[in-house]
């Protein structure tokens, strides 16, 4: 039997545990939002400004409109391509398999790069198609946003009804056909209301990635006004903008994604449908124009899926003066230049990213211990509390952290200390996930036995616990990993000078129009993504994405 006495340890670790989170999570973002309710130099609240102002009233109104046109064109790629996977076998199938890969691993601001050197003023099919004396719209602003974050973010609603078409019952279809019901009425009226939770939560999953996305909003967007670059200017602009105005921006970028995530919540609470376990549908094998149509369909999509890439092992080695690319002639001196003449932003990744991966396994571990196995009166708050950061964008918490550790007792601000912790904060929620998975299959009676032979309860946890857990704490780190190194939108916020990551470079050359040494260090922050994911998924046989 555990005594009280082990049980006070793990009551007083979590009480630590507990004291970090409010410290670094929920003091900087209730700082955030006491900003806003502050009187600004005019002597009016930042919310008053928003209302009379039409500038950050059109930000609202264009970021709700853009999440949910993206959340709708996600959802019309996603939905059907799910659906055609997971029921009928077609030529080129396979190649769909590694969609999860090319658009989850992509960093945002590479995307939005690799777009515009294709589309953008002087990308090369603008360039050619001038050539041709033909004309095409500008890919900045609404095209351009819509497009990219439609490419980036279709796979969640891909991944998310694909696993939920592929669990239903097929048994249940079955039984509907056999009344006489035709397969498309079965369709809508059996299938349909099982997999739409599942659709449900991925799509609103994609409106929250959209209302806080700021590399793709910040590169793509130019005239329109959206709340993730206004309140990115708000912050580093020293002349004409109102401090507070960051602080109720980043508000009401909170209560946005707070109030789809209640309606998620509440539209879910009353579904009246569960998925059986039973016999899955096994895929119909089709032939002709159907297969030609399909195959021809799920290529397209695989090639948008590839651009980025493409276009940046292309970019990376192709000959530039500034920002005039020469397509067809190739080089090397594009990555010379930036692994040997500028190491530094690929050495600042290496190290931050290394330092907040460590530092995350480590805190992921023991709260996933202390959320599944050592249950008490505080694991709710830190279960909650652990996963509040999806719930915030990076530009939101990196203000955050900068305006609670900047001259205070703490200060953390101007140092590389702020991007670890930055990224520590941002990324916690994978490693818990992933740390914790494992441990609802851990009996009890091993850490019971453990500790009843005499040994202290945090030596049962290291030799007897965390060995069952390797798998998925090393899956734990490499998602950890691969999100980490290419994380801008709160690195972005709260570096200093000479502190410049992969990401913030990227995006600082896009800005310049530099695209070939964009493309260059764009392929080295691709090849710190994908070398992990590769050993540890032909290697290690760790399937990194199982949990997303």
């Amino acid at each position: 039997m555990i005594g009280p006495r082990h049980n006070r340890v793990w009551f007083w670790l979590s009480a630590l545990v507990l004291a970090m989170f409010c410290l670094f999570l929920l003091y900087p973002l209730f700082r955030v939002i006491a900003s806003s309710v502050a009187a600004s130099q005019d002597g009016r609240s930042g919310w008053a400004i928003l209302v009379s102002d039409p500038t950050y009233r059109s930000a609202v109104v264009n970021t709700l409109l853009l999440g949910l046109a993206v959340t709708v064109t996600s959802t019309l790629i996603g939905v059907p391509l799910a659906f055609f996977t997971a029921r009928f076998s077609f030529p080129g199938k396979a190649l769909i398999a590694i969609l999860p890969m090319t658009t989850l691993i992509v960093p945002e601001v590479i995307a939005a790069q690799s777009w515009l050197m294709v589309l953008g003023n002087n990308g090369f099919v603008t360039r050619w198609l001038g050539g041709h004396d033909i004309e095409i719209p500008s890919f900045y602003g609404w095209l351009g946003l819509v497009t990219v974050m439609t490419f980036i973010y279709y796979t969640y609603v891909y991944i998310g009804t694909l696993a939920a078409i592929r669990g239903f019952d097929g048994q249940l279809e079955e039984a509907s056909q056999s009344l006489g019901v035709p397969p498309g009425r079965t369709l809508l009226k059996v299938m349909l209301p099982v997999v739409t939770p599942a659709i449900l939560a991925s799509s609103i999953l994609v409106f929250t990635l959209v209302v806080g996305n700021f590399a793709v909003a910040m590169i793509l967007g130019h005239s329109v006004n959206l709340l993730s670059v206004l309140t990115y200017q708000s912050f580093v602009s020293e002349v004409g903008a109102n401090p507070v105005m960051q602080s109720t921006l980043a508000s009401v970028s909170i209560a946005i994604v707070a109030c789809v995530l209640f309606l998620q919540r509440w539209i879910l609470s009353r579904g009246r449908f569960e998925i059986v376990q039973g016999r899955g549908t096994r895929p119909v094998g089709v032939g002709g124009v159907r297969a030609v149509a399909m195959a021809a369909v799920a290529g397209v999509i695989v090639a948008i899926s590839l651009l980025p890439l493409v276009t940046v092992v292309i970019g990376a080695f192709t000959r530039a003066r500034g920002p005039v690319m020469r397509w067809g002639e190739w080089t090397t001196a594009n990555l010379e230049r930036v692994l040997i003449g500028a190491p530094d932003p690929i050495l600042n990744t290496l190290l931050y990213a290394g330092v907040a991966l460590l530092l995350s396994l480590v805190i992921s571990t023991l709260v996933g211990f202390l959320i599944v196995k050592k249950r008490n009166a505080l694991t709710p708050a830190i279960d909650y509390l652990g996963a509040l950061p999806l719930a915030l964008s990076g530009t939101v918490l990196g203000i955050g952290l900068v305006m609670s550790f900047r001259g205070s007792w703490l200060p953390l601000a101007g140092t590389a200390g702020i991007i670890i912790l930055a990224y520590l904060i941002r990324r916690l929620p994978f490693g818990i996930r992933n740390a914790s998975s494992t441990l609802y299959n851990i009996p009890d009676s091993i850490e019971d036995a453990s500790v009843s032979l005499g040994v202290p309860p945090l030596q049962t946890l290291f030799k007897a616990v965390l060995p069952l857990m390797v798998p998925s704490i090393a899956a734990a780190g490499v998602l950890v990993w691969t999100t980490t190194v290419a994380e801008l939108s709160a690195s972005v916020v709260v570096y200093s000078a000479g502190q410049e990551t992969l990401p913030i470079q990227i995006f600082r050359l896009i800005d310049s129009n530099l695209m070939a040494q964009a493309s260059a260090y764009g392929l080295v922050l691709l090849t710190i993504i994908l070398v992990p994911i590769l050993i540890a998924t032909t290697v290690f046989k760790i399937d990194v994405f199982a949990s997303r």
